[in-house]
């Protein structure tokens, strides 16, 4: 499967950003999803996931401000980012996993960036 994320820029902090994340092939309905996250000079890091049936699970430090869905019949996951923060900066990356096994396919990363 391949990935493209969409959807980063520059906000204010407080503001809201969604992301986008498309995929390719007819198989997306039986992926797990997620979003990492890397910052300049920090290793990535878990953002959240969800599952092929669409629970959803998130890193403490975005619960609550984060949201993550998805939509099958667009082969598309989408995590709105509200109430962000400067240290929400980060490229953005969406991955997907078949069955319970690593993220093993990877967008290419998108730049979201939070002003104080």
């Amino acid at each position: 499967v391949q990935l493209q994320a969409s959807g980063g820029g520059l906000v204010q902090a407080g503001g809201s950003l969604r992301l986008s994340c498309a995929a390719s092939g007819r198989t997306f309905g039986t992926y797990g999803m997620g979003w990492f996250r890397q910052a300049p000079g920090k290793e990535r890091e878990f953002v959240g996931r969800v599952t092929w049936g669409g629970n959803t699970y998130y890193a403490d430090s975005v619960k609550g401000r984060f949201t993550i869905s998805r939509d099958n019949a667009k082969s598309t996951m989408y995590l709105q980012m509200n109430n962000l923060k400067p240290e929400d900066t980060a490229v953005y990356y969406c991955a997907a996993r078949s069955g319970s096994s690593s993220f093993e396919y990877w967008g290419q990363g998108t730049q979201v960036t939070v002003s104080s």
